[in-house]
């Protein structure tokens, strides 16, 4: 994903001069082919993830659209006020690019688990959350963000991510983008993020065999209403995503199934459990501890 993250921005850097990347001292071997095309735009701002936030929304100001990049929770935890405050609250177009959401850097431990990050994000108003789940869906997300400059969390994995899509898909906030039709229609596996491997992989089961699945790469706080006429369609979704229950992508839909009380269908969360906070791990091991890996 990191590599399809960079060959596409550098694409949409060649067409827009206002694009520009700040990294946290992170990111080589990947970050090459943006700086050296456009070293004016790049900006290394050392181990200061707080400086490099607070600088991209100067810039963003200024009529820049920035990309700040770093590994799993430094570009996020490390810095939550300056996003809050600085890029959130002021609107500006400024994307924070994680690396390794998830347990993606499972072997690194808790300090690299980004497992909270979308309850981070997702109350504050005025943020869109892009967590593609795979190449294909980060190159449809970047245009998206670029064509739509907004505060956003783009979660990308780490690298060797198998592409699900066949064509580029046209993405949405809060739209669910059909990738694989069930027998009867009625039951959807619903994934973010690196929820769409595990949902494929649960589809060879017996269990899930005939459901749908479906992908929502692009979410946030003001797309909940919306679910409700999504939920119609099924009678049984199951979210599935590489992050805590609480505060996910299941509590985001089981908020919105709320609010419509003749709503028949079953929303059942398929997350972390804490388990997997509590030790090191390769991400199949971590996710497998915290049950998302039967």
């Amino acid at each position: 994903m990191r590599n399809a993250f960079i060959q596409e921005l550098v694409t949409l850097a060649r067409q827009n001069p206002q694009i520009a990347l700040i990294v946290g001292d992170l990111g080589y071997s990947v970050i090459e082919p943006f700086a050296d095309e456009f070293p004016d735009r790049f900006i290394n701002a050392g181990v200061a993830e707080q400086n490099m936030t607070g600088l991209a929304a100067g810039m963003a100001s200024e009529g820049y659209h920035v990309f700040t990049y770093s590994i799993a929770n430094f570009p996020t935890f490390r810095c939550a006020e300056q996003i809050r405050n600085d890029v959130a609250y002021h609107n500006l177009p400024v994307t924070v690019v994680a690396v390794g959401g998830g347990l993606a850097y499972g072997a690194l431990g808790y300090s690299h688990h980004a497992v909270q990050d979308y309850a981070l994000m997702r109350p504050m108003p005025n943020m869109l959350i892009a967590a593609p789940g795979d190449p294909m869906e980060t190159r449809a997300c970047l245009r998206y963000l670029v064509q739509n400059p907004q505060p956003s969390y783009l979660r990308l994995g780490k690298a060797g991510e198998p592409n699900f899509h066949q064509h580029l898909p046209t993405v949405e906030p809060g739209h669910w983008n059909l990738l694989r039709s069930g027998l009867d229609g009625l039951r959807t596996l619903l994934s973010t993020g690196a929820g769409l491997q595990l949902a494929m992989d649960l589809t060879k089961q017996q269990a899930y065999a005939n459901y749908d699945v479906c992908t929502v790469p692009l979410w946030s706080m003001k797309d909940k209403k919306a679910q409700i006429e999504n939920l119609r369609t099924y009678k049984e979704v199951v979210t599935i995503e590489d992050h805590l229950e609480d505060g996910g992508f299941g509590s985001w839909l089981l908020e919105a199934k709320a609010k419509a009380s003749d709503l028949d269908c079953i929303v059942r969360p398929m997350a972390l459990t804490s388990d997997a906070c509590n030790t090191v791990g390769s991400q199949a091991t971590l996710h497998r501890i915290g049950g998302l890996l039967v």
